[in-house]
């Protein structure tokens, strides 16, 4: 490697633990909202891989969900605790790559903490829906791209690099260890 991809790469990289790590998860989540929540298949009718609403991302960077119990989700789980979570927070920016372990409860309190009235439309009994189950998902490890100065920032710095052919990168990327 050439001194300017050495000293580029010691710019963009960003790994991550701790607090740190779960900062920047929930600033990802924040701008993200859902993801691509990722099981491993329990029968031909799970493809293991849907998208979901993080309901609450924790101070300890545990993510929070609802489901149904009866989901191809839920039964992937209950063979394989095993997730890997996907979040795009927009076109440029924000990407993030979680692997961890899933654990499923109905814990009512949760729920509760957890619930908005539009989740009616697949619990249509209402936060007291027999069928809702709580997943808590404890990230183990991931990778995170992102950009150091906002999109504005990095946007222009684009365009500049565009006009002069030169690169301009504004990202910033490296490991995370929750």
């Amino acid at each position: 490697m050439d001194s300017i991809n050495r000293e580029q790469a010691d710019e963009t990289s960003g790994d991550l633990s701790g607090r740190e790590a779960v900062d920047t998860i929930q600033e990802l989540v924040s701008r993200a909202e859902t993801c691509f929540f990722c099981t491993t298949p329990a029968s031909s009718k799970s493809t293991g891989t849907r998208p979901m609403n993080v309901r609450d991302v924790d101070d300890a960077g545990n993510f929070w969900f609802l489901s149904a119990s009866d989901s191809y989700k839920n039964a992937d789980l209950e063979r394989d605790s095993a997730v890997t979570l996907y979040l795009q927070a927009s076109a440029h920016s924000g990407f993030l790559h979680l692997r961890g372990t899933a654990t499923v409860s109905r814990d009512k309190v949760r729920i509760t903490e957890l619930w908005n009235p539009m989740i009616k439309t697949w619990f249509t009994e209402g936060v007291d829906d027999p069928r809702i189950t709580v997943i808590k998902v404890e990230p183990s490890e991931g990778y995170y791209w992102d950009n150091k100065h906002g999109n504005a920032v990095a946007g222009i710095k684009m365009l500049i690099g565009a006009a002069i052919g030169r690169t301009m990168d504004d990202s910033i990327e490296g490991r995370l260890s929750v």
